[in-house]
């Protein structure tokens, strides 16, 4: 065999080694997604089972503010029947808008807020809120990850060749218009 058929055959044999390789890291990034959001799954179940006991709890107290807890019990339902995780993402971030409703709701009532069952409620959503902010937030460092490997040359043209697509961020969405206002200090 002749040089430049040894050299064709290195470069033929180079390229499927960098496409493998760039495969393959892809799918490890996106796997790497969903595992982070299984992560995510996990708080989200126990948010959901927490909710019904907070509300039960709250009902005792704001019967008449039953607006309000059915927005939290209808944004609970819709986000557990939630299928893929781009839904998933949408009906969280409704469900944290409700639970914000409620909140404010409940500091209208000095008496509930000193119930030790209400305390206790309150202790494990915060601690779940705060667990699910972490694992979003690696969601979202995984999301990125994989985007810009996506779209990132040469690597994007393995990605468009074997159908991996950019994918969403968790995000605030209708929630961040409130957080570029200063809170409001009422004395």
């Amino acid at each position: 065999m002749s040089t430049s058929l040894w050299i064709i055959i290195g470069i033929v044999f180079l390229l499927i080694i960098m496409v493998v390789s760039m495969y393959n890291t892809l799918v490890k990034l996106r796997n790497n997604r969903e595992n982070a959001f299984a992560d995510i799954d996990v708080q989200l179940k126990q948010r959901h089972d927490l909710i019904p006991q907070l509300v039960e709890t709250v009902k005792g107290y704001a019967a008449h503010e039953k607006e309000t807890l059915d927005r939290v019990i209808s944004a609970r339902n819709g986000a557990m029947n939630a299928a893929s995780i781009d839904d998933k993402i949408v009906a969280e971030t409704k469900l944290t808008s409700a639970l914000a409703g409620l909140k404010v709701t409940l500091e209208a009532y000095p008496d509930l807020k000193a119930n030790q069952n209400f305390l206790h409620l309150q202790e494990e959503i915060s601690d779940i809120e705060n667990k699910l902010s972490a694992v979003r937030r690696y969601f979202n460092s995984a999301t990125k990850e994989y985007n810009n490997k996506v779209q990132t040359f040469p690597s994007n043209l393995i990605a468009g060749m074997f159908g991996f697509k950019k994918e969403i961020f968790f995000d605030l969405g209708e929630q961040r218009a409130n957080l570029e206002e200063a809170p409001k200090i009422k004395f």
